[in-house]
């Protein structure tokens, strides 16, 4: 079993993989292999031999055929308000010739398609937008799947003005328009904090370096509210600017969670902005 499971780029680990009704574990994974590998016998695990005495169903004159599910079950995020994937059931069915070589082929999982809908504040023309995976223009969708990666682009039009820097201070997504109802999950917060990026196994980050002062991006891992039968999410962001010759501050910042090094990492200035991210005291300027 490929452990890109969905085909989005997101490995599934082996222990969130089962095989057959008896939830068959796979070997002991090797993680530098891109599979995770089940070894049963034809009758283990729960498969059963479609039109023999212990099951119903058709065997061929030509053809044995056996039947079983491949089950992926994820496990839970580190915030129990959220789920990153939804858990799916991939039927596998084996034909085995009668006569001559015995063969298998993939098989390709399907899944119902994540949608997303995006409410953006505009104030001084500010503006907020999805973005295709290459940032070259507006996204036309607002359709996700679980595994995909949002793409954000924040812009103000500044003519008139001094040359202004772009921040965002807050992004709450909400399964209603009302901003304020619940569930409620701030992953940008504590005045450009990236809060998500912190999420174990997300990709979430600001990204560097900025288009320009008064732009920026920021990419998050899709996600839906756990038990929601609904698949749709508003999302409201509150977009704030500073003169852009004024240097970032932990008033005025745009920090993403590191894993590599294990540090909030600043977008611009110094890492000691981004110090106030883990203990919660950030001067939010509202």
């Amino acid at each position: 079993v490929s452990r890109d499971l969905f085909g989005t780029g997101r490995r599934v680990r082996a222990a969130e993989l089962s095989l057959g009704t008896a939830s068959c574990p796979p070997l002991a994974p090797n993680p530098a292999q891109a599979f995770v590998t089940f070894v049963a016998a034809l009758h283990e695990c729960g498969s059963t031999l479609q039109g023999s005495d212990t099951a119903g169903g058709e065997v061929t004159p030509d053809s044995l055929i056996y039947r079983t599910t491949l089950f992926y079950k994820p496990t839970r995020s580190g915030n129990p308000l959220i789920v990153r994937a939804t858990p799916a059931e991939v039927p596998i069915e084996c034909h085995y010739p009668r006569r001559s070589n015995v063969s298998s082929g993939a098989v390709r999982p399907t899944w119902a398609p994540f949608r997303s809908t995006l409410a953006a504040e505009e104030r001084l023309r500010f503006s907020l937008r999805l973005m295709d995976d290459d940032w070259s223009k507006e996204r036309l969708s607002n359709g996700f799947q679980l595994g995909d990666s949002l793409h954000f682009q924040a812009d103000v039009t500044s003519e008139g003005h001094v040359p202004l820097r772009l921040f965002v201070d807050q992004c709450v997504a909400t399964a209603t328009p009302d901003r304020g109802s619940s569930p409620r999950y701030a992953f940008i917060d504590l005045g450009g904090c990236l809060v998500d990026s912190r999420a174990e196994d997300t990709g979430s980050a600001f990204v560097s370096p900025r288009p320009r002062p008064e732009s920026l991006r920021f990419q998050v891992d899709a996600f839906k509210f756990a038990g929601d039968a609904g698949n749709l999410l508003y999302i409201s962001c509150h977009l704030r600017v500073s003169p852009a010759a004024e240097a970032p501050n932990p008033w005025n910042k745009a920090c993403s969670f590191s894993k590599a090094s294990g540090l909030w990492a600043p977008l611009e200035g110094t890492a000691a902005i981004c110090s106030c991210c883990d203990t919660g005291s950030c001067p939010f300027p509202g």
